[in-house]
């Protein structure tokens, strides 16, 4: 699970502004390890492949979707770090990058990425966990959205929530 272990391990000591509260932290490790040794099992114990799914359409699509987010995600958590400067708390207006069309670029990002990995995987419980991601981190950009559209007068207007040049 390559990208939890970026948003578990990595992304948090990169992160500017205020310190998460330990129990946030806490919920966050013990879900990203208890999704990992779920889909880690079904993997291993319950999904047998035969040979040729490496080269299966669905493996490649997925994999390339998922390398896709992966890069787009690690891209746009970039740009927001950038924003504050060490110490700064203030919300600016994200820019560059899929922040161009999306409010929640970085949110889109991931949602692709698990998408991507249950079409690679063409497993129930990774698809189970890229709905799950996708209904949480979109109810998320919309508030996320308007939260921008509220606090700054100059916000893009024609920036979308969550899809870039749809929603």
């Amino acid at each position: 699970m390559a990208g939890e272990g970026y948003r578990a391990f990595i992304y948090g000591c990169f992160t500017r502004g205020q310190a998460a509260e330990i129990s946030f932290v806490l919920k966050s490790f013990i879900f990203c390890a208890l999704n990992g040794y779920l889909q880690g099992h079904n993997l291993i114990e319950c999904t047998k492949y035969d040979n040729s799914w490496t080269t299966d359409f669905r493996f490649l699509f997925g994999l390339l979707l998922f390398l896709l987010g992966m890069a787009f995600n690690i891209h746009s958590d970039h740009l927001l770090r950038k924003l504050r400067k060490p110490g700064d708390t203030s919300y600016k207006i994200p820019t560059g990058g899929l922040f161009e069309y999306a409010s929640a670029a970085n949110y889109f990002s991931e949602i692709v990425e698990w998408f991507g990995y249950s079409i690679a995987t063409w497993t129930f419980p990774a698809f189970a966990f890229a709905a799950f991601t996708a209904v949480s981190l979109g109810s998320r950009a919309v508030c996320h959205h308007r939260f921008y559209m509220e606090r700054f007068q100059d916000y893009p207007k024609s920036r979308k929530i969550l899809i870039p040049f749809l929603f």
